[in-house]
Order: C-alpha cells, then sequence, then structure tokens
C-alpha cells in the first residue's frame, strides 16, 4: 500500500479528503427564500386588488346612467351565479377572497417592513430620499389611510349602508344613498382625500408587483412598468374620482 502524504494548505487538507457530510444551507438563505415568498405574496395578492378596483370601478360608473340602470347593477351582482350559487354567493366569494387578500397583503407587508428594521437597527444619521418617488415614500401610511377608508366605505356602502346626510341606515336605493353621501361637500373631500392615497399606492405597487415578478429585467421593462403604474393609478383614481365630483356640482342627482 502505497502512503499518502496530507499537507496543509490555507486550513485546507490537500488533497481534498472525501467527506460524508450532507451539505449545508447557507447561513441566512431560508430567510432570503421566505422574504422572496413574502414579496410575492404581496405581488399577487396586490394584483388580485387592483383587478378588484378596476371592476369596481366600473360598477361605480353606472350612476351616469342614472338611478334604475345604477340599482339594475347592484341587484345584478347580488343575482350572479344563480341558481348554482345562493343569493349574493357570488358577493361572497368575492368578500371572502379580497379579506384573505387583503391580510395576506398586510400581513407581507408587516414581515417584510419588521425584517427590514431589523437588519438596520441604526438609523441614518441623515436621511436623504434621492431617487424616491413621493408613492414610495408613503406606501406604508398610504396603505394604512386605505384600510381605514376600507372600514369607513363599507359601512357607508355594504354593511350597515349608513347615510351620513340623515342617519339612517339600511336603505335599499343604492343610487339615493350614493347622491346623499356626495351631497356632502366634506364626504366628497375625504373620498377624495382617500382616492389620493389610493393612486399613490397603485402607482408604486404596480411597479413592484411587475418588478417582484420579473418584468423588470431591462431599461425599457422597467419604463413601461413605471407606465403602467401611472396608467393604472390614474385609471382607477381618476375614475372613482368622477362620481363623487359629478354628484357635488348637480352632474349625478335625484
Amino acid at each position: 500500500m502505497i502512503p499518502v502524504t496530507y499537507w496543509s494548505v490555507a486550513g485546507v487538507a490537500w488533497p481534498p479528503v472525501a467527506s460524508t457530510t450532507r451539505p449545508q444551507l447557507v447561513k441566512g438563505s431560508r430567510a432570503a427564500r421566505t422574504t422572496i415568498a413574502l414579496k410575492l405574496l404581496m405581488a399577487v395578492s396586490g394584483l388580485l386588488f387592483i383587478g378588484f378596483v378596476l371592476g369596481h370601478m366600473y360598477g361605480n360608473l353606472k350612476a351616469f346612467s342614472g338611478r334604475e340602470a345604477f340599482n339594475h347593477y347592484a341587484e345584478h351582482l347580488r343575482e350572479l351565479g344563480e341558481p348554482m350559487l345562493p343569493h349574493e354567493g357570488f358577493l361572497w366569494i368575492m368578500r371572502v377572497g379580497l379579506i384573505v387578500a387583503v391580510i395576506v397583503h398586510i400581513a407581507c407587508a408587516a414581515i417584510l417592513a419588521s425584517r427590514a428594521a431589523k437588519a438596520r437597527p441604526v438609523k441614518y444619521v441623515a436621511k436623504k430620499n434621492v431617487g424616491s418617488s413621493i408613492s414610495s415614500r408613503t406606501m406604508r401610511w398610504g396603505g394604512v389611510t386605505i384600510l381605514v377608508f376600507i372600514v369607513w366605505h363599507l359601512l357607508n356602502f355594504t354593511i350597515v349602508k349608513i347615510n351620513p346626510s340623515n342617519g339612517d341606515t339600511g336603505g335599499h336605493d343604492p343610487y339615493s344613498l350614493v347622491v346623499d353621501t356626495f351631497d356632502l361637500w366634506w364626504m366628497t373631500i375625504i373620498y377624495l382625500l382617500a382616492m389620493v392615497a389610493l393612486g399613490l399606492h397603485l402607482h408604486h405597487g404596480t411597479f413592484s408587483s411587475l418588478q417582484t415578478l420579473g418584468f423588470t429585467n431591462s431599461a425599457t421593462s422597467r419604463a413601461r412598468a413605471r407606465a403602467a403604474g401611472w396608467v393604472v393609478a390614474i385609471v382607477v383614481a381618476g375614475g372613482f374620482s368622477l362620481v363623487p365630483l359629478s354628484v357635488l356640482v348637480g352632474i349625478i342627482e335625484k
């Protein structure tokens, strides 16, 4: 048997000795993978929400067709899927899906924000927002504002149906509820401010979602993603704002 001499080169035996040790993940790789998964969940849930608000905006614009068309649309949503689904079955499926999407979106955002804070426990001495947009800087507070508005919006038009003009609840005339609500200038202002927050959130959220999903790998694709963010923000926020403004100036009336 020929003897083999092993030399130590930079602390490693040479020739290399075969090892039966199982390969280990690089430290932090599991956290990195979960971070990617969280960002993917945020992107998908955000895109689902964009799809919903686009559909909801289209429905709101039915108010320009008058009371009958708007109320018929509202009732049609409750009957959608019948008889395979019970009355309002489709609406409840959509509501539950949206609630799950919102919870997932908020939970992922909170976890990612917490990880980012832990990764840099010492704050910058002077924080400069060079190269960042207002939409990216207001994502967190904009999201909180939208969440608070959604709660009020549901109380106003869906769950309790609070008519802020007279305090009545539980009405069965969606068109009148919309007109009575936005006849109040302060309700229109609140709604428009919420639309500004929504527009900014959608602008940066659309770009971030496309980036997470791998659609911004070149300068051209990044420019297109930013343009898509602006288009979504302007169409949605602008479309939602048309109804309250039209009610306030008398274009839409009872």
